[in-house]
């Protein structure tokens, strides 16, 4: 992380910075720099990303709360420096609640909801098989023909990471194996992956599967005629007035407009060539539009909870069959834990509501998205993820929800128009 003097960052306009931002010694949740609104009645949801942020020393975070469909808070946490040409500083810039964060899997529940939309237009059918849709060949393993949509985007499509390795993320391998250079295509990857067998027998147990839901960004390109991209906000971000959110690239000097910096103690060769030059991992160590459909997006917070009121009810972009399906217990039915997989979403029954959730993360980059009752949903966005001798990051979601039990008046104002 850059070390700069407090002087120097006051003189740029950023105001009072924590140690944490400087790469010094952990801040105080107090020395946070804020932007956006937090009311007074939600302080203790500020406080905890405040105090997580510090823990963690993490210099860029937002958070964003809705309440029955208006949003309540907007806040960003920290600052942000953008490169020159030369690699220098060009500016210093407060983390704002409409900066833009790549948010890894939150990307799924997009990326269903764009399928359940082909679906409800007639268009694509659930039970469609994936060899038939995409014109790929079962010779290595006949069971390629039991993979259908839903069974993708129910992650029950088949393949085990943790038995022959998550196939987007085996940039170095497709390319020796293929004999083709790097940077890699989805093709190279559909191509190698088609080429194996399948490591269980598809619809027999849920094992989450990043490689499925890129074939399923494949199949609305195949079936919609148009780019991934573009079919998600033609369809599905337009119609409800959100126009920030695109797919990410993977270099710093690609970043977009308002897009932070992301920070992480790793480091890979690249994949952006043959080189074999070693990079830091969160720029370059992976190929960020190969994880469009599955990973690749770029967001704010209040994006991601505006995007979620569609699945409130029926509305423009789905209609209430639509949301159902999504919500829908699997073939499998429900683990342990009382939970499931849907089309995008982790699911749980409690009285009288479905509780979704999910959470993403990569090199530089860690996600929450949560709804829950009583018509609270909330975004956390963070530009590191969990790392060794890193304090645990899973304990964002009981701390989110235990000052979401101790709110006792929701503030009434709805801050949506401030941002759209």
């Amino acid at each position: 992380m850059t070390t700069l003097s407090r002087r120097s960052l006051l003189k740029a306009g950023v105001g009072a910075v924590p140690a944490l931002a400087l790469g010094a010694a952990p801040a105080r949740a107090a020395d946070v720099l804020v932007s956006g609104v937090a009311p007074a009645a939600l302080a203790g949801l500020d406080q905890v990303m405040k105090t997580y942020v510090a823990e963690r020393d993490i210099s860029c975070a937002q958070l964003a709360v809705v309440k029955n469909g208006k949003i309540v808070l907007a806040r960003g946490y920290g600052y942000y420096t953008r490169p020159t040409t030369t690699g220098g500083t060009a500016f210093l810039a407060r983390v704002q609640p409409t900066s833009l964060f790549r948010i890894a899997s939150l990307s799924k529940h997009i990326t269903a909801t764009a399928v359940m939309r082909l679906v409800q237009d007639g268009k694509l059918s659930l039970s469609a098989p994936v060899t038939t849709l995409l014109g790929l060949s079962a010779t290595a393993d006949s069971r390629l023909k039991n993979v259908t949509v839903l069974r993708l985007m129910q992650h029950l499509g088949g393949w085990d990471r943790d038995v022959s390795k998550d196939q987007l993320w085996l940039d170095h391998t497709i390319s020796a194996s293929l004999g083709v250079p790097l940077p890699i295509s989805h093709a190279d990857i559909i191509k190698y992956a088609t080429g194996r067998p399948l490591d269980f027998q598809p619809g027999s147990k849920m094992v989450y599967s990043n490689y499925g839901y890129t074939l399923l960004g494949r199949i609305i390109e195949k079936v919609s005629g148009m780019s991934y991209e573009a079919y998600v906000k033609q369809k599905l971000l337009t119609p409800i007035g959100i126009s920030r959110m695109r797919l990410g690239l993977s270099l710093r000097t690609e970043a977009a407009a308002g897009e932070v910096t992301y920070y992480s103690q790793y480091t890979n060769k690249t994949v952006m060539d043959g080189s074999g030059t070693v990079v830091p991992y969160q720029y370059g160590g992976f190929n960020m539009p190969n994880q469009d459909a599955n990973g690749g997006w770029l967001a704010s917070a209040v994006d991601l909870v505006k995007f979620s009121t569609v699945f409130d009810a029926a509305g423009k972009v789905l209609n209430a069959a639509s949301i159902a399906t999504m919500f829908a217990k699997p073939e499998i039915g429900i683990s342990d834990d009382g939970s499931w997989y849907g089309c995008g979403w982790y699911v749980r029954q409690v009285p009288g509501h479905l509780n979704t959730w999910h959470a993403g993360g990569m090199p530089g980059t860690y996600t929450y998205l949560a709804r829950i009752q009583n018509g609270v949903t909330y975004a956390a966005l963070f530009n590191r993820r969990e790392e060794s001798g890193t304090p645990d990051y899973d304990v964002l979601s009981p701390r989110m929800n235990e000052a979401i039990g101790k709110v006792t008046t929701w503030p009434t104002t709805d801050l949506t128009s401030k941002y759209f």
